[in-house]
């Protein structure tokens, strides 16, 4: 597998604080890297930074040879990198399926017709086809969230960003999103993942990496992260979830 993401000494600051230091990072097509760490470490801002969304002070982001540029918004790098984020951001006067048409209509200019099939065989895929007249009122957090998922697919991105997916989900709605993971993670899809779900890490990573202080502490295969962490914070920082990954 050939490397796809390369992401070379980012610095990210806030004024006087470092969010991110000198984080060094590559990931291969196919591959679904996990990103995982104590809350305040830098996961969601270094997943922003990969899609432009923030500027960085220092390093480059690339994509297939490409730098992802923030102060270019409409850039082919920036284009082939979709994101699901915590809170979903569908427009609540749409239909799910009006959201899931917009920008592929309005941003890649695509046929109405096209892209209308690809969305409801993606919403049949997730179980959703039956709701594709519904508004974002009418469904469940899981519902909303899969549909988030849906929308980035339709963008055909060369690598999805999930950001902490189902922190805003009830128990019970979580599996529901994590099983369309899963499946994207079967299809080879390239991610990277940031979750406090630690079973769910450890069934799909190909790759670990765990941040803490905005720095990359390990990087590592699941089985070795989760059963023998080299760093003592890494063992630390397990202990809490302990009867979750054994």
């Amino acid at each position: 597998m050939s490397e796809l993401l390369e992401i070379e000494h980012l610095h990210k600051q806030y004024e006087d604080f470092e969010v991110l230091k000198d984080i060094s990072l590559s990931v291969r097509k196919g591959e679904t890297v996990v990103i995982v760490g104590p809350s305040g470490c830098g996961k969601s801002t270094l997943l922003r930074c990969i899609n432009g969304l923030e500027d960085i002070q220092e390093g480059t982001v690339r994509l297939g040879g490409q730098i992802v540029n923030p102060l270019q918004k409409n850039t082919d790098a920036r284009k082939k990198i979709g994101m699901v984020f915590q809170s979903y951001e569908l427009f609540p006067h749409k239909t799910v399926l009006e959201n899931l048409l917009l920008a592929p209509l309005k941003v890649q200019k695509r046929k109405r017709g096209e892209a209308e099939k690809e969305a409801i065989d993606l919403l049949d895929r997730v179980g959703l086809a039956a709701r594709k007249d519904s508004y974002p009122r009418q469904l469940s957090g899981g519902q909303k969230q899969r549909v988030a998922i849906v929308r980035a697919l339709m963008m055909h991105p060369e690598v999805l960003l999930f950001d902490e997916v189902t922190a805003a989900l009830d128990p019970e709605m979580v599996r529901e999103v994590l099983d369309v993971i899963l499946d994207l993670a079967k299809q080879k899809r390239t991610m990277l993942i940031v979750t406090h779900e630690m079973s769910f890490a450890k069934a799909i990573a190909d790759r670990v990496i765990f941040l803490d202080g905005g720095a990359i502490v390990e990087d590592a295969d699941p089985k070795e992260f989760f059963h023998t962490p080299k760093t003592e914070r890494a063992q630390k920082f397990l202990q809490t979830f302990e009867f979750e990954t054994k």
